[in-house]
């Protein structure tokens, strides 16, 4: 039986990243940078206002207040995305709305909340001191910085940045394409209606989903007969369109060994067990002459679920481009008491909360058993991880969490 670590170093020596693409920015949004942007221009590009105001010469207001204010002719009205130059004369004032270009010689904005008058003169109660309410050209960036760095993530403030600096499109670490199918002539699909024997084809579904959560391009292939042949045919087809294909109800047991058996003129699929639960038993292999990282999971929909994030996910993290493949993980006290079985690392369904005083504390779901109660995880936010050697964790002792995705 292999651990945890041996199972995880042995999938993902094998990870292979897909090649870089490049996109357009506005597809960019979730993916990892692969090249090093420079600017080739400043940003701003000119000396723009900040606020809608008055440009005015900084020494020509400042003496102004409230009881002898500095009484200016307007010459002018500037607004974004004027082209036309403007000279300011001493003891001047041009109205500008924000964004746009400051007339020449002017080197601050009067903000019109501290400003009295009409079209045609203006009178200032506030001085303001040199560039103020002004964007300076390169404050932002200036020209050769890095704008956004190789391995970034790509969030939507570097979508904004990349179009500030005049990028259309954008080199980066692809979605991987993963394929899931459900193998089980029991399984119908959810728009039927199970007969005797039969049940809901939950983990073509809930994979996807996890799948995509990981930043992976996900296709549900749905259910998957156990005949050889047709199986066969599937998956091959799978294969030519995937960087990792996701078998689950093909872990253990005599399906598992049919499955094996159906796909052999693929590649080799290795059965094994490993020291976890749930989910113990599991199977991996290289498939198609393309070598596809082809994983099987059990037919549970919690083992498969807790298969999927502890070490598939990894491995589509790493496809993706990322340095550190795993979820974020914190020490909490536990408010139950956690029985644990011997020569296996456990993942408990949690919910993790904090405390007045900031401290994580975690609160065991479904008893700390019943590892088949899918309820029990998706009102999970966390995976309380339980050692190997470790069999008793009293109340209030430190446990190791690892947190599960995010909601909203």
């Amino acid at each position: 039986m292999r651990t945890v670590a041996e199972q995880l170093e042995r999938v993902l020596s094998t990870a292979v990243t897909p090649a870089q693409v490049r996109v357009a920015i506005s597809e960019a949004h979730g993916l990892l940078c692969a090249e090093e942007v420079v600017a080739s221009a400043p940003l701003p590009a000119f000396d723009q206002a900040a606020v809608d105001g008055y440009a005015v010469r900084s020494v020509d207001v400042a003496i102004a207040s409230p009881g002898h204010p500095v009484v200016l002719p307007v010459v002018g009205d500037i607004e974004a995305g004027v082209r036309t130059a403007h000279r300011l004369q001493p003891m001047q004032a041009v109205y500008v709305a924000t964004g746009a270009p400051l007339p020449t010689v002017a080197d601050a904005v009067v903000p019109r909340s501290q400003t009295q008058g009409t079209e045609a003169r203006v009178s200032v109660t506030k001085p303001v001191a040199s560039g103020q309410f002004v964007r300076r050209t390169g404050e932002d960036v200036q020209p050769g910085d890095v704008a956004v760095r190789s391995g970034a993530f790509i969030g939507s403030p570097q979508v904004g940045l990349l179009a500030a600096v005049g990028r259309d499109k954008i080199l980066v670490h692809p979605r991987p394409r993963v394929s899931i199918v459900s193998v089980g002539d029991e399984l119908v699909d959810v728009a039927r209606h199970p007969g005797p024997g039969q049940v809901y084809d939950v983990n073509s579904f809930s994979l996807a989903a996890a799948a995509r959560d990981a930043g992976a391009d996900a296709t549900r292939v749905g259910i998957a007969p156990r005949d050889p042949r047709r199986l066969r045919e599937l998956i091959e087809a799978r294969l030519l369109v995937s960087e990792m294909v996701v078998v689950s109800g093909a872990a253990g047991g005599h399906s598992a060994e049919l499955v094996v058996e159906a796909l052999a003129e693929f590649g080799s699929l290795d059965l094994t067990r490993v020291a976890m639960q749930p989910g113990s038993a599991q199977g991996y292999g290289l498939l198609g002459p393309d070598q596809v990282p082809t994983f099987l999971l059990p037919a549970n929909p919690v083992s498969a679920l807790v298969v999927f994030e502890v070490i598939v996910r990894p491995m589509l993290r790493v496809m993706l481009g990322r340095r550190n493949p795993y979820r974020r993980t914190v020490t909490a006290r536990t408010l139950e008491p956690i029985v644990s079985p011997v020569g296996r690392r456990q993942f408990l369904r949690g919910q993790l909360m904090r405390d007045d005083e900031g401290e994580y504390l975690v609160h065991i779901l479904g008893g700390g058993g019943g590892t088949h109660l899918l309820a029990s995880l998706a009102e999970a936010n966390c995976l309380v991880l339980i050692d190997e050697v470790t069999t008793e964790v009293p109340i209030g002792a430190e446990v190791l969490v690892s947190f599960l995705a995010q909601r909203a």
